[in-house]
């Protein structure tokens, strides 16, 4: 995906340039691809994008302005894009010491996951790691049936009481059994836009959270919700936090955005 290669043609001279093919991957796919490898680069070098996503353009000059970066040019070549940013605050000369944030020195994001529907979590994640390549620091909490999205797919079984049986038996376990929330026409509309999904090279919901787990997102699932309907944590996916309110709250606090999904 990545090669070295001199400078594109508009530019004449010899400073290097590193070349990101994101050709066939969708939103968010390209914009953490850029978070990812301009994390790599050394100051001034310049990253040649090449997407076909028509709204990575406007997406990646926003992207510069937030995390410390220099939108350099676009160029159009049919229905592919080839964008150029340079790592560094309005610098171009190799030779000076730029100052380069990536990782934006804003407050964070904070997402309330309170539904269990298909194509609300997928939007949750696509938030969450498009968040964290603009460099904020993203929690998700998850209460009520968000925590279906969290369950492992083969029920670990554990010694319950009958309400917290019943409840595990009627709720989707993970994300391939989560409802739509409209034209689920019993399971047939998720198997649906999935196929659409994997057509247009979209990652599925089972590729975003771990992309988002890979990136850094912190998840917390709500202890009382927990409680409430009877899942255990040796139920839930590895690597999630349990906490309360005043856990969520004092996320919030630290955040400029909060969403409840």
């Amino acid at each position: 995906m990545y090669r070295q290669r001199s400078y594109f043609d508009k530019k004449k001279d010899d400073r290097p340039t590193i070349e990101l093919n994101c050709i066939g991957l969708q939103c968010p796919g390209p914009i953490t691809e850029v978070f990812k490898r301009m994390d790599m680069m050394n100051p001034g070098e310049i990253l040649e994008i090449k997407v076909k996503d028509p709204g990575f353009s406007r997406d990646i000059e926003e992207w510069c302005d937030k995390t410390g970066n220099t939108f350099l040019s676009k160029l159009q070549n049919d229905t592919e894009y080839s964008v150029f940013i340079q790592k560094g605050k309005g610098h171009t000369d190799m030779s000076s010491t730029p100052q380069l944030p990536i990782h934006s020195e804003e407050k964070g994001v904070t997402l309330i996951v309170f539904d269990q529907d298909y194509d609300k979590a997928i939007a949750s994640f696509i938030i969450a790691t498009g968040a964290v390549a603009m460099g904020k620091k993203v929690t998700m909490f998850f209460t009520f049936w968000g925590l279906n999205i969290l369950r492992k797919t083969i029920s670990q079984k554990k010694d319950k009481d009958f309400m917290s049986k019943m409840f595990g038996a009627m709720m989707p376990a993970g994300p391939n059994k989560l409802p739509l929330s409209n034209m689920n026409m019993g399971g047939l509309g998720v198997k649906l836009i999935q196929r659409v999904m994997e057509n247009k090279n979209i990652d599925n919901l089972g590729t975003l959270m771990h992309t988002a787990m890979e990136l850094g997102v912190d998840m917390i699932v709500c202890s009382m919700s927990m409680d409430v309907m009877g899942i255990h944590q040796e139920e839930l996916i590895d690597g999630i936090q349990i906490g309360g309110v005043a856990t969520y709250l004092g996320k919030a606090e630290e955040s400029n955005i909060n969403l409840f999904i």
